[in-house]
């Protein structure tokens, strides 16, 4: 039975309530994520705190994947799987990881990927991992790219700001199933993510401004 839709429909008032109110969160182009249909959604991840904020501002729920030693965490563990999580053996092949992912997309559900494969400590975006982009490719979903700024700094002692930026869906039909197209999605991937987070840095400068919508991608 899958509990995610009771855990999350529990979660978002609450613990989803609590990370907003910690960060002060601010979301850009909620609208923009498909309501329904398998969709990949990719993220940077500077923090612990990504999964929460995100999931707040995700209007679908997202069905994460998380390295398999935090799984294994007494309790914790359940308690992410409760909400769809399911894990990866980093470093080395997952082929039920991958089985997972695509299923997830091809059920018709948003699965959640930090696409840098790891927290990013030089607190700028980094280098985007082919898996989002071959489960789409593989998939034929779209790409929801979704930017988050502010986490890399975040402490109880310092609780900074928090912001998310969605981009517009990527569609990939277009691109090969196999490595030259996974490496070329990513780079789109890679460049969107950038660009919404630089979008997202010049906005606190300026005070984060309601009302305002991230700018659609013009190579």
């Amino acid at each position: 039975m899958n509990l995610a839709p009771y855990t999350w429909a529990v979660g978002r008032p609450t613990i989803g309530l609590a990370g907003r109110l910690a960060t002060r969160l601010h979301v850009y182009g909620r609208d923009r994520v498909p309501s329904e249909g398998g969709i990949v959604v990719a993220s940077n991840h500077f923090s612990w705190l990504d999964p929460v904020v995100l999931g707040a501002a995700s209007p679908r729920i997202l069905y994460y994947m998380a390295k398999i030693e935090a799984h294994r965490v007494p309790g914790f563990g359940a308690f992410i799987r409760s909400f769809g999580c399911f894990s990866v053996r980093r470093g080395e092949s997952d082929r039920e990881a991958v089985r997972t992912m695509r299923r997830i997309v091809a059920d018709g559900h948003a699965l959640g990927l930090f696409v840098e494969g790891t927290r990013q400590r030089s607190g700028v975006p980094g280098a985007v991992q082919p898996g989002a982009a071959m489960v789409a490719i593989q998939e034929g979903a779209p790409i929801v790219p979704v930017a988050i700024h502010g986490t890399q700094t975040w402490s109880p002692r310092h609780p900074t700001p928090v912001s998310i930026a969605w981009g517009e869906p990527l569609a990939l039909d277009g691109l090969p199933k196999g490595g030259k197209g996974y490496k070329e999605a990513s780079a789109q991937i890679e460049h969107e993510l950038r660009r919404l987070w630089d979008w997202l840095v010049a906005l606190h400068e300026q005070g984060r401004p309601n009302g305002v919508t991230p700018p659609a991608d013009r190579p």
